[in-house]
């Protein structure tokens, strides 16, 4: 009898390393390889947003070496590896010059930052955070630096600026929308979370963007379309992610916003698996941890046997802007409605009722935020 082909896992973030912790609670006789193409060492991704607050660099936000996860886990871990190619027809994973057979294949490997070409000769002092590689390249070049701009005011922009405040860092946010974290929070509760920001001190250019980008002083000067221009050290791009569907596209696998898979989590090729941030599941590209979450728990069982489709309970979405706590559970889009809002200062409790009146969406900010848990019973599940 043929040696059974392992189970192959391709990713060692927050959701490869969930799905091993589920599948060994199912399975723990079965061969598991895991590849990474960083160093595979274990971190939670939303923490990365907390350690100028927690005053933790990158290896006080490690959770565990490579190492005792491979222990853990009983797996074998490759790290720095490649993925080159899929070839699902003859169930091999191609990394460069090998081959690497399969019995099941889960496509875990994440998002990429979208790269905003800029001019100017600044470049190098643009920096991303996408994992805990990012995260101690842009301490490493802040070292000896005191001012940040972050481009983007989205989620990631406004918890860093946040983070960075709390650190003692100058921040400045620059962003082409009127409002921050636009189509995740209701105006109000987002004027909210930038008027607790700016008391921080925070300071924000709204309604326009970064035009270029030039050395200036060992650090960098940002020219901006409407005619400022200011000074950091180093600069985060904060612009947001999209889902890694080329190689998954170049083996003949369906994609659209993300690998596109069914509640079961199967890729249109038989024995290929996708979650977390790099899979659209059921049409919804989730970026959060409570759904990758469910996803890891349901594919263990579909993995080892028992077909499982995930099914999603209600999921809030926390924000970590402490100056201004904030939860949102946004509508379904293009759900008819309106929002009804209710404010006391910089304490917003916004709700989205239908024509019925039943609460399918909120947001709430300041004291209100602890009402996160009693709303979420009120508004009904993403996927029945």
């Amino acid at each position: 009898m043929s040696e059974q082909a392992p189970i192959v896992i391709v990713g060692t973030g927050l959701s490869g390393y969930s799905l091993a912790r589920e599948l060994r609670k199912q399975d723990n006789e079965s061969p598991v390889i895991m590849v990474t193409a960083d160093d595979g060492v274990s971190y939670s991704k939303p923490m990365l947003s907390t350690g100028f607050t927690k005053g933790k660099d990158a290896d006080g936000l490690a959770q565990a070496s490579t190492e005792a996860m491979a222990e853990q886990l009983d797996v074998q871990l490759r790290t720095f590896t490649t993925v080159t190619g899929i070839d699902p027809e003859a169930h091999e994973l191609i990394l460069g010059d090998e081959r690497l057979k399969y019995s099941k294949l889960v496509l875990a490997w994440g998002a990429d930052v979208i790269r905003l070409t800029i001019a100017g000769d600044g470049q190098e002092h643009v920096f991303s955070i996408n994992d805990l590689m990012d995260y101690r390249a842009f301490r490493e070049a802040l070292a000896d630096g005191q001012r940040v701009a972050i481009m983007g005011a989205g989620l990631i922009g406004c918890e860093f600026a946040n983070d960075l405040r709390n650190g003692d860092y100058e921040v400045d946010v620059i962003a082409p929308s009127e409002v921050v974290m636009p189509g995740l929070l209701p105006e109000p509760a987002a004027n909210a979370v930038q008027q607790e920001l700016e008391n921080l001190g925070v300071r924000f250019h709204l309604g326009t963007v970064v035009e270029r980008i030039d050395r200036q002083n060992g650090g960098v000067r940002l020219t901006l379309a409407n005619g400022e221009s200011l000074d950091a050290d180093v600069v985060l791009s904060a612009v947001g992610l999209h889902p890694r569907t080329g190689l998954a596209e170049s083996a003949g696998l369906d994609v659209g916003k993300g690998i596109r898979v069914n509640r079961a989590l199967e890729t249109s090729a038989p024995d290929v698996y996708a979650l977390g941030d790099c899979a659209e599941v059921d049409g919804h590209v989730l970026l959060y941890v409570l759904p990758l979450m469910a996803c890891a728990r349901a594919l263990a069982k579909t993995l080892t046997g028992e077909r499982t489709e995930v099914s999603y309970g209600t999921m809030p979405v926390m924000i970590k802007t402490p100056c201004c706590p904030t939860a949102v559970c946004p509508p379904p889009s293009g759900a008819g409605g309106q929002w009804e809002v209710e404010s006391e200062g910089t304490s917003v409790r916004a709700l989205f009722r239908n024509d019925a009146g039943e609460v399918l969406g909120f947001a709430v900010t300041g004291r209100f935020a602890v009402e996160k848990q009693a709303l979420a019973k009120e508004v009904p599940p993403i996927h029945d």
